[in-house]
């Protein structure tokens, strides 16, 4: 339905869905191809330091761009930001393949996020404006997870071939064709549909600035205590990070606009979602981005042959999607495929923890299967049941703050986990190279780049041939550092799996409305 309260055709609503499955191609693709590409992007541009920051700068700035271009879209109609945030997306995926160093990267990437943040918050708002009925929207989003699931189907093999054969750079200029095919979509189909009537507001820039700054500070803390210790600069940032956060929640209980509407978490159903959406975005994002330095660094792959490995993962997120609405609405109570959803993951979490270089091919498939089935059958529940418990007049801030929620919980995966798997990787090539004329090379060790970058680790052999020392046997040490290190990361992963698979008994039973409902005050 439109602004005047038309009713759009079947070929209306059709063309404007094919705009938003481009959209959700062109996110869908980026992160694919980024977490394939990303261990090979490290070695190249030497900055295995920075290597969580290339997907927390994205989620950074993410998190706060989602809910102000959530709540713009439900005053000002969501179209014109949908536009914008495409032509950001686009241009900033430019500037990341453009990149000379991991912290341009880094930068490039946070303004991706940006773009990113503002697709989030809009785009996936539009379904339920435009299908109001959830049995409806149901129906339809198997649209968007068919183009969910073409993007994730091609994403990783394709981040593979074009970074063994084209180089990574190529990776981030597939955003620019799929991104004008989507704008153009967008830009002739897609009805301008407004919620509320606009009027005067304000945006919560304080309350965006405390977010960033206790977020940053807090990945900054996780990442420095194990190399300086609980010192008195560590103390103090941890200080600011508490201080911070304590005045987010004192200012946006006081903002007549706030970027985090606390009061939605005085509704308990709405609130074990949020928590179930972050502890989910946990386990997800510490997945995509570990796995594949697994497989490349640990295991020896070659950036194809891990990304055919990671295909399956991100292909049944599709798949399990589909299924679950096909299901979702025939079972006594939605809320079961929560939970099999999350023992799906679970599943999958420890078949990773106990995955080594010599286990089956078709035993890794079937991990990544179950862990894409599980994330299939959780996300797309997530969405509808906070659309239904927040009602229409919250839907846009509801599902903003959803997302928001789900990018907090994959930066605090990425940067704890990438923690993890730094510190237990450091510390066990520091036990093997101790004691031996290896300690002198520690430093080349010490960064995971000579295990994926085939000319670093060829130069780093002729080295210890020349000094008349054992290099593979080196590296091979290094490698199964490494494994155990990316294990060590995915164990807390399973344990954040278990405690989400605890957590769903307290979401209150949903039921699936037919039509449009009045909308209850979120705080009941």
């Amino acid at each position: 339905m439109t602004t005047s309260g038309r009713v759009l055709s079947v070929r209306q609503s059709l063309l404007a869905m094919l705009g938003l499955c481009f959209v959700t191609m062109m996110v869908a693709v980026d992160q694919t191809v980024v977490g394939t590409a990303l261990p090979t992007i490290v070695a190249e541009l030497n900055g295995f330091e920075l290597y969580a920051w290339v997907a927390t700068s994205y989620l950074l700035t993410s998190v706060i761009t989602v809910p102000i271009f959530g709540r713009l879209g439900d005053y000002y109609g969501r179209r014109k930001f949908v536009i914008a945030s495409i032509i950001v997306f686009t241009g900033a995926s430019v500037l990341c393949g453009m990149s000379q160093s991991m912290f341009q990267l880094v930068l490039a990437r946070a303004l991706q996020g940006v773009g990113g943040g503002m697709l989030v918050g809009t785009a996936f708002a539009c379904i339920p404006d435009l299908f109001p009925d959830s049995h409806v929207r149901l129906r339809w989003q198997v649209l968007l997870s068919a183009a969910f699931g073409i993007a994730n189907a091609v994403g990783p093999s394709l981040g593979g071939f074009l970074t063994q054969y084209a180089g990574w750079r190529s990776v981030f200029f597939v955003n620019v064709p799929i991104g004008s095919l989507s704008l153009w979509f967008v830009w002739r189909h897609l009805p301008l549909i407004r919620q509320m009537q606009a009027g005067k507001i304000r945006l919560d820039w304080p309350g965006a600035l405390l977010v960033a700054l206790g977020l940053g500070s807090l990945q900054l803390f996780v990442e420095l205590l194990p190399a300086h210790g609980l010192g008195a600069p560590m103390l103090l940032l941890c200080l600011f990070s508490v201080v911070t956060v304590l005045a987010l929640i004192w200012w946006e209980k006081r903002c007549p606009e706030p970027l985090l509407p606390f009061e939605m978490f005085r509704n308990r159903s709405l609130a074990a979602l949020f928590m179930l959406s972050l502890l989910v975005g946990f386990v997800m994002f510490a997945i995509l981005f570990y796995v594949p330095l697994l497989l490349q660094g640990g295991f020896g792959l070659n950036p194809q042959d891990a990304g055919l490995l990671i295909t399956p993962l991100v292909v049944c997120i599709t798949v399990g999607s589909i299924t679950n609405a096909r299901l979702v609405t025939r079972i006594p109570s939605p809320n079961y495929m929560l939970y099999a959803g999350l023992l799906l993951m679970i599943l999958s979490c420890l078949g990773i923890v106990f995955m080594h270089q010599d286990t089956a091919i078709w035993l890794m498939v079937l991990y990544m299967i179950m862990g894409g089935l599980g994330l299939g059958f959780v996300m797309p529940n997530l969405t509808v049941f906070a659309q239904e418990t927040a009602g229409r007049s919250h839907l846009g801030i509801a599902t903003a703050l959803l997302q928001s929620v789900r990018m907090i919980g994959g930066m605090l995966g990425t940067a704890i986990v990438g923690t993890l798997v730094t510190h237990y990787y450091i510390g066990g090539v520091r036990a093997a190279a101790s004691g031996s004329q290896a300690a002198a090379w520690f430093k080349t060790l010490e960064d995971p780049q000579v295990l994926v970058n085939l000319s670093v680790q060829h130069d780093f052999l002729q080295q210890m041939q020349h000094a008349g020392m054992n290099g593979a046997a080196l590296l091979e040490a290094a490698r199964q550092s490494l494994v155990g290190a990316v294990h060590s990361g995915v164990a807390l992963a399973l344990l954040v799996a278990i405690i989400a698979f605890i957590w769903v008994r307290r979401v209150p039973p949903v039921r699936l409305s037919r039509g449009v409902k009045p909308s209850a005050p979120v705080g009941e």
